[in-house]
């Protein structure tokens, strides 16, 4: 073999040899992206978690999407939306984004998109149950509430635990902004806070305030002289006061500072006949005869909307109470424990009773009315589950948007009510709403929303900072489990 030849040969092997670490390189590379996509899902969530997960990409591209936007702006079709690192980036008609190489690429055609739902009156607890916490989170997300306010605390060191460990990403759930126990006067239920001298109520206020609790809830009970000390001391300490009321009327918890009331009409004691001052007593004939348009109605509203008062809507538990509309769907009937599963069955018995007692459907009608009017004049409504009897966390946010709608909103405005008014009324830019910028807390629904009402029960899939949630994988380990000593 002469010199000429070894030459050519080396050369082939060199070529070779270049060409095998080029590869191998490439592998190595592809290799570590794998890596490093592990490791930043892991930065975010426990090991635990990660079965939940449907989609965990720094960027995501959804084509074909209707979108109702929460801002009450009008639902608009055929959109895309891409997410990038967790947030909105953008939102336009298909044919003018640019989606980069690379990106995955869903197609909603025949689905619609709704921000994440933001609870103002998710609690923690249900009556007998001071603690439901680990449980309530699965179906709050799985069900799309990306974000719940607790309105009052039963376990509040449980709570504020709770929401921690999700914001570190070792249990799922929404977004948790926890309360301090509840609240009340003399003569209410000793669970809670009762207080004894104005400087106990201040001191205890400022003990949750060093707890990092921001929201303070009063009761029935709360006197007059109580409430102005607990307005006073949460508001010096750039805290929230919301309030169930009955001893105190709606106009005079305005005309203090409340930030907050629970419940509209079904609460309301201003219209009570030979009500006493501070007290929680009086006739509830106005239930049933108080004209909601009428005048005393307006000036009580327009108080309420001068003094910034949120309203929270909670109609899905108030229909709970009426004999022919109290019935279980089957998801709840499933995510129950068998001790709810007989409670149900019993007061079912006794409403088949009385169902030709059509006085609650007329209540509940007023109610609408009551909640339709103070957002037609500008007052910031919003909602929430209040969960109890077989009204299941999530499931029962689901089910006031359809009352919403019976009541005579908008598909627009009822989303707007649960997901951007809840966003306003918490103080927060950056959710409630499917806007470039803002978190990518978003639910993907199997239908449209606009035709059927329904549709807001098939969740596809629950997006919350960007991270997709399988909600059939959650809600498989409710099932049997709620209410469950």
């Amino acid at each position: 073999m002469n010199l000429k030849h070894l030459t050519i040969i080396s050369l082939f092997f060199l070529l070779l040899l270049t060409a095998s670490c080029q590869n191998n390189a490439k592998s190595n590379q592809q290799s570590d992206s794998s890596i490093d996509k592990t490791k930043n899902l892991n930065n975010v969530l426990a090991d635990s978690l990660l079965p939940y997960v449907k989609y965990n990409m720094d960027v995501i591209a959804f084509t074909n999407a209707t979108v109702v936007d929460g801002t009450g702006n009008s639902i608009k079709t055929k959109q895309t939306i891409l997410i990038e690192n967790g947030l909105f980036k953008t939102i336009d008609n298909n044919s003018t984004v640019n989606i980069p190489e690379g990106a995955e690429i869903i197609d909603l055609k025949g689905k619609t998109i709704i921000p994440g739902i933001i609870g103002m009156h998710n609690h923690l607890h249900i009556p007998r149950f001071p603690y439901v916490g680990d449980v309530a989170s699965k179906l709050y997300l799985a069900s799309g509430v990306t974000t719940i306010q607790t309105c009052g605390a039963a376990s509040a060191e449980k709570e504020l635990s709770l929401s921690k460990n999700i914001a570190n990403g070792t249990q799922i759930g929404p977004d948790i902004i926890p309360s301090a126990p509840f609240i009340t006067g003399e003569g209410g239920n000793p669970n809670m806070i009762i207080p004894r001298n104005e400087q106990h109520l201040r001191d205890t206020i400022q003990y949750w305030i060093n707890q990092d609790m921001k929201w303070f809830k009063v009761y029935r009970n709360t006197k007059p002289e109580e409430l102005k000390i607990i307005i006073d001391e949460v508001h010096k300490n750039k805290g929230k006061v919301r309030g169930h009321l009955c001893s105190i009327t709606f106009a005079e918890a305005s005309e203090m500072g409340i930030d907050g009331i629970e419940h509209g009409l079904n609460s309301t004691s201003d219209f009570r006949s030979n009500k006493e001052l501070g007290m929680c007593n009086g006739g509830r004939e106005y239930m049933d005869e108080l004209i909601i348009d009428s005048p005393e109605v307006n000036r009580l509203q327009q108080l309420m909307i001068d003094n910034d008062v949120v309203l929270t809507s909670t109609l899905s538990i108030f229909e709970a109470s009426i004999p022919n509309r109290a019935y279980a769907d089957e998801r709840s009937i499933k995510a129950m424990s068998q001790y709810l599963k007989k409670q149900y069955e019993e007061r079912r018995t006794n409403f088949d009773n009385q169902l030709k007692d059509s006085t609650r459907n007329k209540r509940l009608k007023r109610i609408m009315e009551f909640e339709y009017q103070y957002f037609k004049m500008g007052g910031l409504l919003c909602s929430g589950v209040d969960a109890g009897r077989h009204v299941i966390p999530g499931f029962g946010d689901q089910r006031n948007f359809e009352l919403f709608i019976e009541a005579g909103f908008t598909t627009e405005e009822a989303i707007q009510i649960m997901t951007s008014n809840g966003a306003k009324a918490l103080e927060r830019t950056d959710i409630g709403s499917i806007e470039i910028g803002k978190r990518a807390d978003f639910v993907i629904l199997n239908g449209d929303l606009k035709k059927e009402a329904s549709t807001i029960t098939k969740v596809e899939t629950v997006f919350k900072k960007g991270i997709g949630y399988n909600p059939e994988l959650i809600l498989n380990e409710t099932n049997g489990q709620f209410g469950k000593d």
